[in-house]
């Protein structure tokens, strides 16, 4: 019954957004009562951190086998596009606009903390710059965000630049913001990365 209520809730997400996300009309659809739902997610909260979970659990698992499979920085990056691209509402759930009203539960960011390890592992293992950036220096003092890796300054400037470049270019992406100007946005996101390798 969970996940029905779970399938029906990312249709739901999937044609209105989270933020209009409601437990009644998903019981409407079930043939059931309001009250007769709430016995399996005590309210819509519940039911966005049991999706939040879900799209979490997916992101760390697909690229924790793509690190086991010998992927880079760059193939985990690939599998992060591929994985966003077969499912833009389960990307935009997690990374996209926070639902008015909702605070993710703790365990929540604990899943997010194994997609940073993996992602920061990667970033680790490629050569570091001799010289460290003043964002780097500055990272070295304020490094609580990566969860005690013990990646060097360097490393923590390339993920930055890596999560917030890779991002940007999916959320554009995703939102539909290249439809129109005749580019393949696949290119873009390799230059991307090209660049943040060279």
């Amino acid at each position: 019954m969970r996940a029905d209520i779970t399938r029906r809730a990312w249709e739901q997400i999937a044609t209105a957004g989270a933020s209009a996300l409601s437990l009644n009309a998903i019981a409407k659809q079930m043939g059931m009562s309001g009250p007769a739902l709430y016995r399996y997610f005590a309210s819509r909260d519940d039911l966005i951190t049991e999706l939040v979970r879900e799209a979490y659990r997916s992101l760390a698992d697909t690229l924790r086998e793509a690190a086991a499979a010998g992927a880079d920085l760059s193939g985990l990056a690939h599998a992060l596009r591929d994985w966003a691209l077969t499912d833009p509402q389960r990307y935009f759930l997690v990374y996209g606009t926070p639902v008015p009203g909702y605070q993710a539960p703790a365990d929540t960011t604990a899943i997010s903390s194994e997609i940073m390890t993996t992602l920061l592992d990667a970033c680790a293992a490629l050569p570091q710059a001799g010289a460290t950036s003043s964002l780097g220096s500055h990272l070295e003092d304020h490094r609580g965000w990566a969860a005690g890796h013990p990646a060097p300054p360097g490393a923590l400037h390339r993920f930055l630049a890596f999560w917030t470049r890779m991002h940007g270019v999916l959320s554009l992406e995703l939102s539909g913001h290249f439809t129109g100007m005749g580019f393949d946005p696949a290119l873009l996101f390799a230059a991307e990365l090209d660049e943040l390798n060279g």
